[in-house]
């Protein structure tokens, strides 16, 4: 009797230890790697690549899978041509300049990783996170799930790089001082323009009167002017896109909030301001001694021009400034 209750007992210990096996080997499984092999991983394919490229498999064995003792900071994309995403492309290069930026600098350290999932790579990773849209830059925390506010509201804020940097110093209290690369394209259309007005001066150097034709003057104040009230000097500070996809799929050419702009939108308000001011032109030299029917019509035109586009030009404004209650022609 006492031999057949030791042998029981031999069996269930033995079927305990068994369980106890076969469930650390299947959470070891369901993890993949351990916390040191992941981080030794990333380390290692970061100092091949500043910006880890994952596909579906990666996503999930680095970022979704626990354990992680590190913060993931992730651009999901569409970078193919088929998918016709136009501003994809810039938003990788500013996430790039933020990856390198942050790799070589001294603040570096296995805390903070950076990462890229393309669609044609990982569309299974879009179907998990419920994402119809693209670009879209994730934090997923050390600790948790991610929140609402850890994912990059874009349409607000732009994706330029240092926008990216600041969503990362709210998210994870890393600042990451931004390096662009040198771009020599300026100084080159400097010089070059220079040049080209260098040599037409030289070449009319005995016939200058043009310098003192005032509607040329004029016309060159008037483009300044253009040029500075659309939103040219703040493209050139913020790097806004050229144009956005909306949550419908479409593509947005004026920015929905008064806090940001495109490019494309810079361009639209520079050539409604332009027609509007050809407008007041045509009006006010209507008024001038001339042809009586040639008045006529230059005073009809210009207050088409003036109607019409500053109509056009108001709209835009209540697009951008959500409850301005006042319109003219256009809603």
């Amino acid at each position: 009797m006492k031999l057949l209750h030791k042998t029981i007992l031999c069996t269930l210990i033995a079927m305990v230890g068994c369980l106890i096996f076969v469930a650390a080997q299947s959470k070891q499984q369901k993890s993949g790697l351990s916390l040191s092999e992941k981080v030794q991983n990333l380390v290692d394919m970061n100092m091949k690549k500043p910006l880890l490229r994952f596909n579906g498999a990666k996503f999930r064995e680095y970022v979704k899978n626990t354990p992680r003792n590190y913060s993931m900071i992730v651009m999901l994309t569409a970078l193919a041509p088929s998918r016709q995403c136009q501003i994809c492309r810039h938003a990788h290069d500013e996430f790039s300049i933020v990856a390198n930026s942050y790799r070589f600098s001294p603040i570096y350290s296995n805390k903070l990783f950076f990462a890229m999932v393309d669609f044609d790579d990982g569309s299974d990773v879009f179907q998990m996170l419920r994402l119809n849209t693209a670009p879209v830059f994730m934090h997923f925390p050390a600790k948790g799930k991610p929140k609402g506010a850890d994912t990059m509201d874009i349409h607000r804020v732009g994706f330029a790089a240092d926008s990216i940097a600041k969503f990362v110093a709210e998210r994870t209290d890393i600042t990451i001082r931004v390096f662009r690369p040198p771009n020599y394209s300026g100084t080159v259309a400097m010089i070059t323009l220079v040049a080209l007005v260098g040599s037409f001066l030289y070449i009319r150097r005995n016939n200058l009167e043009f310098l003192y034709n005032k509607n040329l003057w004029g016309a060159v104040a008037l483009f300044f002017c253009f040029a500075m009230i659309s939103g040219q000097m703040w493209n050139h500070i913020r790097g806004p896109p050229l144009v956005h996809k909306t949550q419908n799929g479409g593509v947005a050419y004026i920015h929905g909030s008064s806090q940001g702009q495109l490019v494309v939108e810079t361009y639209i308000v520079m050539f409604l301001n332009a027609m509007i001011v050809l407008g007041m032109i045509l009006l006010i030299e209507s008024g001038t001694p001339k042809a009586h029917n040639r008045n006529r019509m230059m005073a009809m035109a210009g207050l088409v021009l003036l109607t019409v586009f500053f109509s056009f030009l108001l709209s835009v404004f209540r697009s951008k400034a959500q409850g301005y209650p006042y319109s003219f022609l256009f809603k």
